[in-house]
């Protein structure tokens, strides 16, 4: 106070520079601060932004700049929701999430209206109001659980699922108990109401995903691309507003409708999720913190008295809702714990609702004063619920979280393949550098955090253009990859045969994975056909990769992926099939298979570990591949698991393959992957497996692969 009296700065402080410094000052120490305590920070921009607000020391006052940016984060929060669910365990879970949103809203809903008509005297429009309060939840710890790798947790999605449908739930009471209050609810405001809604949610799910995949098609800008996805967020929220339901909405459908198009791996996660986790939802918390004010909660025990309700009713209605979805889907105690933990912070539906009650007037009491549909004693008594909610959702999530956490660490028996994946990327044409380095992250293994190269090799005599090119091109990469938090180590060989330069490359760095990118007008040529054929396939240790990029990888919808029959007896079967499945859980793109029936029937039982979205279709024949493959449509690719010459699934057809490439392919992705031929221990563990009536053998063994 003495520094500002010196500097004659009066409060609130009204000086942007100063303003937004304390705001960055709060936002940088509260998690350093507080980590020191195992307190999540989240509770510490809560409570500092009390501190600092109009009902605290006054140094900023909550004006449009602060609820702008705030309003941002709410959104980024329910955004980030729907874009990292997974959505194949979705649709798995749909059922689940169903039942979690019915028993989440409908039993604090009931609690509350007999709880406010009897025990606190409201009316019924009031009581009605106020139960759904309660029913609303906010996933104010959902940005802590990344940390802890734990987001795709089946608890996790059921939660986040059933979030979309109570908050709607409750934001239709509110809409309609306001419509009610002001005599509006006809047959015309139902028939209005649902047709919005129908409307709403046809443009955000089917027409954004055109718009999407057709604008990251055209614009390469990074920052063009982040600022189309602030943009549809916005757009999506103001859809939802115009349909008659709360914003939060809008952007939880707007990551569902995104949710394909914005690969995990990509650049353009890691700028959502930085810039999010960094700017946006740390004022959203410091906003929702200046609207605490703890004198009120001594000035009346009227107060303390509907507070003290509010908070026994809100988490005693959640706790048998998560309760009831654990014992109702056989969840673990701590599935059903984080359940309790995500689903028990009330802040942003619950605050809109209070908002809006508070300020319609339905009367005029006998001294004049105006009647609200909700009175202040309930408006005070949600803050101090946002307050009480918002950290104990915090500890509870993170103690569960981390739990769940550990026990995964301890069922997973180690992998070895993983640890020892390398992935050397043979980088020379500039147009494909980025596309290839963005399939790299996205089929790389988990625990492969550094061991991925990229190579140029330099056949030419050395001189000044040919050295500043190579530089130029593993910049490139090396940028392109630090984009997704990877580690990329760019190396430079001089050899007069390019072959050569990579097979020692391969053996000095104990390369494991080796991919080649084609030129997209070129694709593949006769000299190319010739070096993969007797110089890359020869090297008997590697999986070697050829991968044909027309368009990003982010806007490939559906994949075709041929595996020939007997291929499962090869050395590299479940490993080459490990690429694949990361692309799929990555991209959330559909895996259509085709195959032979006991291939198939191995591909189902994995699915049951390592969830993806697929189909399976049963083909014998080589023809009939030929065949599909002319069908592919516009943003579809094919991936196909090549054996090399002499393996048991070879089929002397296969030798036409690139030219059915060239004449179908040329603008579409498509994917090759020749597994290694040497056989390890996993590979024996695998052949005797694969051919093993017990799939839960396959189980345990896939456990241990896939995870």
């Amino acid at each position: 106070m003495i520094l500002l009296n010196v500097l004659d700065i009066s409060l609130p402080i009204e000086e942007p520079v100063l303003k937004f410094l304390v705001e960055l000052i709060i936002i940088l120490f509260a998690p350093i601060l507080l980590n020191k305590i195992k307190v999540p920070h989240l509770i510490g921009l809560i409570i500092a932004g009390a501190v600092i607000g109009p009902n605290g020391f006054n140094l900023l006052a909550r004006d449009s700049s602060v609820v702008v940016i705030g309003t941002t984060g709410l959104l980024y929060i329910m955004f980030l929701a729907g874009l990292e669910i997974d959505m194949g365990d979705f649709k798995r879970n749909k059922w689940k999430s169903l039942a979690f949103g019915g028993y989440t809203f409908f039993l604090p809903l009931v609690l509350g209206y007999l709880g406010g008509y009897y025990l606190l005297g409201f009316s019924v429009l009031t009581s009605l109001l106020f139960a759904s309060l309660f029913s609303s939840h906010t996933l104010i710890a959902y940005p802590l659980l990344g940390k802890l790798g734990v987001v795709k947790n089946k608890a996790v999605n059921i939660t986040v699922g059933g979030t979309m449908i109570t908050d709607i739930l409750a934001l239709l009471v509110l809409a309609a108990t306001v419509g009610m209050a002001k005599g509006e609810t006809g047959s015309s405001f139902w028939v209005m109401l649902s047709i919005s809604l129908v409307v709403f949610g046809l443009t955000v799910l089917v027409v954004f995903p055109v718009i999407a995949r057709w604008f990251f098609k055209k614009v390469d800008d990074k920052i063009s691309q982040y600022i189309f996805v602030l943009v549809m967020i916005y757009l999506a929220a103001m859809l939802a507003e115009i349909a008659g339901i709360e914003a939060i909405i809008g952007a939880f459908f707007a990551g569902l409708a995104l949710n394909r198009l914005i690969p995990r791996t990509s650049a353009l996660m890691n700028r959502v999720e930085f810039v999010g986790n960094a700017i946006f939802i740390p004022f959203f918390l410091i906003s929702v913190g200046m609207i605490i004010d703890f004198k009120v909660f001594f000035s009346s025990w009227e107060t303390l008295k509907v507070a003290a309700f509010m908070m026994a009713v809100s988490f005693g209605g959640k706790y048998l809702a998560a309760k009831a979805t654990q014992k109702s889907f056989r969840l673990t105690k701590n599935e059903g714990g984080l359940i309790f933990g995500l689903s028990s912070a009330s802040a942003a539906a619950t605050l809109a609702s209070v908002m809006v009650g508070y300020n319609i007037i339905i009367a005029e009491n006998e001294a004049g004063e105006p009647v609200r549909l909700l009175n202040e004693h309930v408006l005070n008594g949600s803050i101090l619920l946002i307050l009480v909610s918002c950290t104990l959702s915090s500890f509870v999530s993170m103690a569960n979280a981390r739990k769940i956490a550990e026990s995964d660490q301890e069922d997973t028996i180690a992998d070895n393949a993983d640890k020892e994946e390398a992935m050397l990327l043979a980088v020379n044409y500039p147009e494909t550098v980025e596309r290839m380095v963005n399939l790299a992250t996205m089929i790389k293994a988990k625990a492969n955090t550094d061991r991925m190269f990229a190579l140029n090799v330099i056949n030419e005599e050395k001189n000044e253009s040919s050295v500043k090119n190579a530089e130029k091109i593993l910049d490139e990469a090396v940028h392109t990859a630090s984009a997704s938090d990877v580690t990329l180590t760019p190396l430079t060989r001089y050899d007069n045969d390019v072959i050569n330069g990579i097979n020692n490359v391969v053996k000095e760095k104990k390369i494991t994975d080796l991919l080649i990118g084609l030129e997209e007008d070129k694709g593949f040529s006769a000299s190319f056909a010739y070096n993969l054929y007797n110089g890359y396939l020869q090297n008997q240790t590697i999986n070697v990769l050829i991968y044909h990029a027309a368009q990003p990888i982010s806007t490939i919808k559906r994949y075709i992926v041929f595996i020939p029959p007997k291929f499962d007896t090869e050395p590299g079967f479940f490993y080459a099939l490990l690429r694949v499945w990361n692309i799929a859980r990555n991209s959330g793109a559909l895996m259509e298979f085709y195959s032979s029936a006991d291939i198939l029937s191995i591909l189902k039982n994995i699915i049951k570990k390592a969830n993806i979205e697929a189909e399976f279709n049963p083909v014998e024949k080589w023809s009939d591949v030929e065949k599909i493959s002319n069908n592919v449509d516009d943003d579809e690719g094919l991936i196909v698991l090549m054996p090399k010459r002499g393996m048991r699934s070879y089929l002397p057809q296969m030798r036409r393959f690139p030219e059915l490439l060239n004449r179908y392919f040329a603008d579409k992705n498509y994917l090759l992957v020749y597994p290694y031929t040497l056989s390890t221990e996993d590979d024996m563990e695998v052949r005797l497996v694969s051919n093993h009536s017990d799939f839960v053998e396959i189980g345990k063994l896939v456990s241990r692969i896939f995870k």
